[in-house]
C-alpha cells in the first residue's frame, strides 16, 4: 500500500474546514455534525482509496467530489432529515435533494467567513469560540486542541458540545451579519484571533511546532478579514501587522531547549524580516481613515520591537503609545510593559517607582522586572525580587529564564 506520508494530514488541515464550511451552510447550523461527519468520512474514504489506487492527479477536487456525492446520498437517504430542519427547507426539501453542494473557491471563500462569524457569536465563551474556530475553521483534532489549552480530550469535547448546543439554542445562521452590524459583530471576531494568536504565542506548552501552526492560523483567518471588502477595516489591518510584528520573532524566543529568551538577549539575526515587512504593509494600510484602536496602538509599539538599535527615539515611541494605549484601556499587565519603557526613557529609579505602585504579589512578570531594575542599583534587592519570580513562574521555560538572570 503505497505511504503518501504527510499529504492527508496536510490536506485534512487545509481542506476539512472548506468542506464543512460549504456543507454547514447548505445545512444550517444546527446540521454541523452532519457536515462535520461528511467531512470526516470523505478522509477517511480518501485514505483507503488512495492507499490502494494511488494519489489522483487532483486530490483536493477528489475530496470535494467525494464529499459532494456523500451529502447528496444523505440527503436521499435520510429522510428524517426533512422532518429535522427549518420549515422553510422543508417547503424546498425536493429542490435541495438535488441542489448541487457548490464548492466553488468563491463559495468556500464566503462559507468559511461567514462560519467564523457565527462560531464567534458572542452567546458562547470566548474559551469556546476559540475551541470550535480551531476544530472547524482551522481543522485542529481534538488531541491537539486539547493540549493547545494543557487539558484532556473530554473537557474540550464537552466545550465544543457545549458551545455548539448554545449556538442552536440562539439560532445562529450561517451567514454574513447586515452592514450596519458588521461593525459590532467584527469585535469579538478580532479577539478570538488574537486570543488565538496569543494562545500559540505565549502559551506555556512547549510543543514549538503546535504553537507556531496556531499563530499562522490566526493569521490566516485575519487575512480572510481583510480580503472580504466589508471587512476589511483599518482595526483588522491593524490587527493582521501586529500579529505579523510579534511572530517575526517568534524564532528568537525560544531556545532549543524550548526556554524562553528575554528581549535584551534575543539574536536579530533570528528575526523574520518577511514578516517584518508585511507587518509595516498592514501598519500603513490601517492608517487609512481615523480609526485608532488598540491594535493600532499595540501594533506600533511591536513594530518599534523589531527595530534593532536601541535609541532614545525608539523608546520615546514605545512610551508614547503605552501612555496612549493605558488611557484608552486600563490593564495592570499593560502598565508593568510601560514600566520597562519607562526605564528606558527616565531611568531606572524612576521605572521603579511606578512598578512599585501596581502591587501585583503573585505576577512573577512583577517580580522579574524589579529585579531587572534593581540590578545595579540594589543587587540585594534585586536577587530577592528574582527569587520571588522565581518561586512563583508556572513554567519550565519561565523558571530557566530567571535561573539564568540569577546565575548572571
Amino acid at each position: 500500500m503505497p505511504d503518501h506520508g504527510p499529504v492527508i494530514p496536510h490536506l485534512f488541515r487545509t481542506e476539512y474546514r472548506k468542506i464543512v464550511s460549504v456543507l454547514c451552510r447548505h445545512f444550517g447550523f444546527r446540521e454541523i455534525e452532519v457536515a462535520e461527519d461528511i467531512a470526516s468520512e470523505t478522509f477517511q474514504a480518501a485514505m483507503q482509496a488512495w492507499g490502494i489506487e494511488g494519489l489522483p492527479p487532483n486530490p483536493a477536487g477528489w475530496l470535494y467530489n467525494t464529499a459532494k456525492n456523500k451529502a447528496k446520498n444523505h440527503l436521499h437517504r435520510e429522510s428524517i432529515f426533512r422532518d429535522k430542519i427549518a420549515p422553510e427547507l422543508q417547503k424546498t426539501a425536493q429542490q435541495s435533494d438535488s441542489a448541487d453542494i457548490d464548492l466553488s473557491f468563491q463559495n468556500i471563500t464566503d462559507s468559511q467567513l461567514q462560519m467564523m462569524f457565527a462560531v464567534c457569536h458572542p452567546s458562547i465563551s470566548h474559551e469556546s469560540q476559540i475551541c470550535l474556530s480551531l476544530r472547524i475553521l482551522c481543522g485542529f483534532g481534538i488531541d491537539e486542541i486539547a493540549s493547545a489549552f494543557m487539558t484532556n480530550k473530554e473537557v474540550i469535547s464537552k466545550r465544543i458540545f457545549r458551545a455548539k448546543e448554545k449556538l442552536r439554542e440562539a439560532k445562529v445562521a450561517i451567514e454574513m451579519p447586515p452592514l450596519p452590524e458588521i461593525e459590532a459583530r467584527l469585535e469579538p471576531v478580532l479577539k478570538t484571533v488574537y486570543l488565538l494568536f496569543n494562545e500559540g504565542y505565549y502559551s506555556v506548552n512547549q510543543n514549538n511546532t503546535l504553537r507556531k501552526d496556531l499563530c499562522l492560523e490566526a493569521i490566516r483567518l485575519c487575512t480572510m478579514l481583510i480580503e472580504h471588502p466589508e471587512t476589511n477595516k483599518p482595526k483588522v489591518n491593524a490587527l493582521l501587522a501586529l500579529m505579523c510584528f510579534h511572530a517575526s520573532r517568534f524564532d528568537a524566543r525560544m531556545n532549543d531547549n524550548g526556554s524562553l529568551i528575554l528581549y535584551d538577549d534575543q539574536d536579530s539575526n533570528l528575526w523574520n524580516t518577511d514578516l517584518i515587512s508585511k507587518g509595516a504593509y498592514f501598519l500603513k494600510m490601517a492608517g487609512k481613515g481615523n480609526d485608532l484602536s488598540k491594535y493600532h496602538l499595540e501594533a506600533g509599539i511591536a513594530a518599534w520591537h523589531t527595530q534593532q538599535a536601541d535609541s532614545r527615539e525608539k523608546w520615546d515611541g514605545i512610551l508614547h503609545l503605552y501612555n496612549q494605549l493605558l488611557q484608552r484601556e486600563y490593564s495592570p499587565v499593560t502598565a508593568l510593559n510601560r514600566t520597562y519603557a519607562v526605564a528606558k526613557v527616565r531611568g531606572k529609579a524612576a521605572a521603579i517607582a511606578e512598578a512599585e505602585k501596581l502591587q501585583m504579589p503573585e505576577n512573577h512578570f512583577y517580580f522579574a522586572l524589579l529585579g531587572t531594575l534593581y540590578t545595579g542599583l540594589d543587587d540585594h534587592k534585586a536577587m530577592m525580587h528574582w527569587q520571588t519570580a522565581l518561586s512563583l513562574a508556572k513554567t519550565e521555560s519561565d523558571k530557566e529564564a530567571i535561573r539564568k538572570k540569577l546565575v548572571d
